[in-house]
């Protein structure tokens, strides 16, 4: 069974600095394209970025380049989203989902064509 367990999320300071995780089992990780999504109270779901299969990595929002940065470690089957120079307002639940063709299908992931973690929770305070 598919399976995806976010972590490293926790209350931190405009400017600091946090380093989320993805764990996955139960598939071929490798051959996943990887997204992380957040969702703050009130606000819809929104994609933050997601790399393929190939290392390539795509931001969908603007106000995260150059402060984010996705990755992977295909040994330890896991996604990595860290994250710099934290805002206030990016603070939400973030959580990761997998997809087995590429990016293009994860920018518009559902809750229910998809599979997601529980999510982690980030607070930056000011």
């Amino acid at each position: 069974e598919v399976q995806l367990v976010e972590s490293g999320g926790s209350l931190v300071q405009a400017g600091g600095s946090l380093r989320l995780s993805c764990a996955a089992s139960g598939f071929t990780f490798e051959n996943y394209a990887i997204g992380w999504f957040r969702q703050a109270p009130g606000k819809e779901r929104e994609g933050i970025s997601c790399i393929s299969s190939k290392d390539d990595s795509v931001y969908w929002q603007d106000s995260v380049k150059g402060r984010f940065t996705i990755s992977r470690d295909n040994a330890k089957k896991t996604g990595y989203l860290q994250m710099s120079s934290l805002r206030p307002e990016d603070t939400a639940v973030y959580s990761c989902t997998v997809d087995p063709w590429s990016c293009r299908y994860l920018e518009t992931a559902t809750m229910s064509d998809h599979y997601w973690g529980q999510g982690t929770q980030v607070t930056v305070s000011s």
